[in-house]
């Protein structure tokens, strides 16, 4: 009787243990389900739709952010520069979306975990590591195309751990001029 009387109370104080710890987490486990749209929401005058956009593609600029480190995401995940994420307004979070820098033709698949950027013409806001993935870091915005893609689950892995995926080979220079044309006039 002492023995499962002993044995109980071990049990509810570890359970108790186990749930305060949860209770103090501030930030949601990196993982791909489940996969959150969310409502529409308005950032200074402008309302944005989130949408499954299973066919997404935009062509416009990218910008990159990095000094909210340690902040939360839109997703409830921690924000870590390194990481290869980036933040986006109305795709689900999370989303992959591949990534082609107009200037240069190179390509990132990237984990969108948040939500931006909120500046005119400007389709996707890079994490640090990303930009420097792309080569785009040091002119800190460049013109890219962003197109929804669905990659491997080693590469799906990679990017749940802030690592890069699979190198992707760059766009031909015929397709990039085409692209180019496409380019909105404003918006840097």
């Amino acid at each position: 009787m002492l023995n499962s009387r002993i044995t109980r109370l071990a049990g509810t104080a570890f359970a108790l243990l186990a749930l305060s710890a949860c209770a103090g987490a501030k930030y949601r486990p990196v993982a791909d389900t489940p996969v959150r749209i969310g409502p529409a929401y308005t950032v200074r005058g402008t309302t944005y739709v989130p949408a499954a956009a299973p066919a997404y593609e935009a062509i416009g600029y990218a910008s990159w952010y990095g000094s909210e480190s340690g902040n939360r995401t839109a997703n409830g995940e921690q924000f870590r520069p390194g990481w290869i994420t980036a933040a986006h307004t109305t795709l689900p979070l999370p989303t992959y979306v591949e990534v082609t820098a107009l200037d240069t033709g190179r390509r990132i698949i990237v984990r969108v975990n948040d939500r931006g950027p909120f500046a005119r013409g400007r389709v996707i806001d890079l994490s640090r590591g990303a930009a420097e993935e792309l080569g785009m870091k040091a002119q800190g915005h460049a013109a890219v195309r962003v197109r929804r893609v669905e990659p491997s689950e080693k590469d799906r892995e990679r990017l749940r751990k802030g690592k890069p995926a699979a190198s992707l080979e760059l766009v031909p220079e015929r397709e990039l001029q085409r692209l180019r044309a496409q380019l909105p006039a404003q918006g840097r």
